[in-house]
């Protein structure tokens, strides 16, 4: 591959994760973070991404691992760039089958963002190509394989993973409300100093505490959230346009820019790729 070529997509054999292909030169994923798991497997080139205030590195034959709720970035170490496969697994699934395996309770939680481990990268490779060219068994039952694989590198933890793990419960009280605030109205979402006003906190000292907690200052946060949104407003089968106008992007433009940023690929592709017509 001469270019940058990135695929998105789902499998019905595989429930509750995604799956993206990519090739990447000059883009660059914003700070964001994730609902469920991104577990990687570096194919080419190499990859850096900011995670937890630290900057790592993975080349060709690592695997990575970013928990829920953790924002990072994501970066080519190298000019030509790096080619990677991603899977995007929920929380629920990874616990779901960490239980089967008879682990303690809690939820799985990586503790190193990069490993080298070649029989987990050959089964995750395996898993990845089956679910864009192979039968349901055989991708169900990689992926479970896959999984156990990786689970060797993972801890049990409790608290992890946004609201299901109680992180929101342990923010301080005027962050909890101004996202509560910014959840509620993203089409026309209030300046920093009255969405301050509204939690009954000072401007900068409300900044700072919403970028200790949730890893985002607030208008960084909102993006997110709408990103979120559009995805499922898209996988609902609307169109960008119509997608960009419901969650306050200011234009189709706005929103792909946003969308591509986090996700990797432009919404419209996003959309064609996940379509079930």
């Amino acid at each position: 591959m001469t270019g940058e070529v990135a695929h998105y997509w789902s499998n019905s054999a595989l429930p509750g994760v995604d799956l993206l292909r990519a090739r990447f030169v000059t883009h660059r994923f914003s700070r964001h973070a994730h609902d469920g798991y991104a577990i990687f497997l570096i194919e080419s080139g190499v990859e850096e991404f900011e995670h937890g205030g630290s900057v790592e590195r993975a080349g060709a034959g690592a695997l990575g691992a970013v928990n829920p709720g953790v924002v990072h970035t994501g970066y080519a170490g190298v000019p030509e760039g790096w080619a990677y496969r991603v899977l995007y697994p929920s929380i629920e699934v990874m616990s779901g089958i960490a239980a089967d395996l008879g682990a303690p309770a809690g939820t799985p939680f990586f503790p190193d963002p990069v490993v080298r481990d070649p029989e987990a990268a050959r089964l995750l490779r395996a898993v990845h190509r089956s679910g864009e060219h192979g039968d349901a068994l055989a991708t169900s039952s990689l992926f479970r394989a896959a999984v156990a694989g990786l689970l060797r590198h993972a801890r049990p933890r409790t608290g992890i993973g946004g609201e299901a793990g109680g992180v929101a419960e342990r923010m301080p009280a005027a962050v909890r409300a101004a996202r509560e605030i910014l959840h509620a109205d993203l089409l026309d979402p209030p300046s920093l100093e009255a969405l301050a006003e509204a939690v009954g906190a000072g401007a900068f000292p409300l900044l700072r505490a919403f970028r200790a907690a949730t890893g985002l200052p607030p208008h960084a946060y909102l993006n997110q959230v709408r990103v979120r949104e559009a995805r499922r407003l898209l996988d609902a089968g609307l169109r960008p346009a119509e997608v960009a106008a419901r969650t306050g992007f200011a234009d189709q433009a706005h929103l792909t820019r946003h969308f591509k940023r986090t996700v990797g690929v432009p919404p419209g592709a996003y959309r064609e790729a996940r379509a079930p017509w």
